[in-house]
């Protein structure tokens, strides 16, 4: 499967057509940035939006930047193909958005399209999300989920869309999206999708916006997802702070990686730490905590070594 080492805390929208706002993403630190080339582009400015996105791929990679992405047209629109036909003519093109998937050919396609026209000298692996817009696209997630698993590693909500095609309304109780989010954040961990994106905070002007922005993203983290939608770089810090392990959490599963080691060399299958029972589960949380804590750049090996002696109790 595409991209198991995949760090997406926040995934920022960068407009395509704007030259001035890609210019200012090369300044800034963050996880993915998303070149928008669907809704932030008008009709008329599609080709230029293209042609500017790629381009800007060519470039080497900005030092703050893990990943760039590009979201495309949807493949219904009829404009997917011109979109992967411009971005495919660069190596560095890693990262494909694909909204409003309703179904399993819509990746199916992108698939094609890659394989078809990717020159074979770019052999950098391609990731693809999947953008989840509509009650169809949630009717369809088992199926989606299963269609490239060699390229998904990543599946998103998007809330708007959602509420559009169900003719509801956006509460800040965000109750009216909770079937839609877990069914999301489920068939992600069924399907092994290592990233999850929830959906985007819509204001962020004001302080309280800020807080919104802060109980949304511990709402989603709770609820499964591991990283956020952005639409300002405002709100790149909040998020990727609230989807990375604390300092005390990447302390406590180092210690329970080194004492679980030596519990399995005396073949004791729970044993307790801190006075807390630790079993298979609590020890697979560690471990992805540790993992996590590497890819955000944490200094595991040093937290290795000053507890390099702790025993199973």
């Amino acid at each position: 499967m595409a991209g198991r080492n995949v760090l997406r805390r926040s995934m920022l929208y960068v407009p395509g057509s704007s030259q001035r706002y890609m210019d200012k993403s090369r300044t800034l630190s963050l996880d993915c940035v998303a070149y928008d080339l669907e809704d932030s582009v008008t009709p008329g400015r599609k080709a230029e939006a293209r042609a500017l996105v790629r381009k800007e791929l060519d470039k080497a990679m900005p030092e703050g930047i893990k990943e760039r992405a590009v979201r495309i047209n949807s493949v219904g629109s009829g404009l997917a193909l011109q979109d992967m036909q411009e971005l495919l003519k660069t190596q560095n093109f890693t990262t494909v958005v694909v909204p409003k998937v309703e179904t399993p050919s819509d990746l199916t396609f992108i698939s094609d399209v890659i394989a078809h026209t990717r020159s074979k000298d770019f052999t950098t692996p391609i990731s693809v999300i999947a953008l989840i817009e509509s009650a169809k696209s949630l009717s369809n997630l088992n199926d989606i989920c299963k269609a490239t698993p060699h390229l998904l590693s990543g599946i998103t909500f998007a809330a708007e869309d959602f509420a559009l095609d169900m003719s509801i309304s956006r509460s800040p109780s965000l109750s009216e999206f909770l079937f839609a989010r877990q069914m999301i954040a489920t068939h992600a961990r069924a399907y092994n999708i290592p990233s999850t994106l929830d959906l985007v905070t819509v204001a962020f002007k004001t302080e309280a916006d800020q807080e919104t922005l802060k109980e949304e993203c511990e709402s989603g983290k709770r609820m499964g997802f591991n990283g956020k939608q952005c639409i300002h770089p405002s709100q790149v810090k909040t998020v990727e702070q609230i989807f990375s392990p604390s300092p005390q959490e990447v302390e406590w599963a180092v210690r329970i990686t080194i004492a679980q080691r030596k519990a399995e060399e005396l073949g004791r299958g729970a044993w307790a730490l801190d006075g807390k029972m630790i079993d298979a589960p609590v020890e697979g949380k560690a471990r992805a905590i540790v993992k996590k804590a590497e890819l955000i750049g944490f200094d595991v090996k040093s937290l290795q070594e000053k507890y390099k002696d702790e025993e199973p109790q």
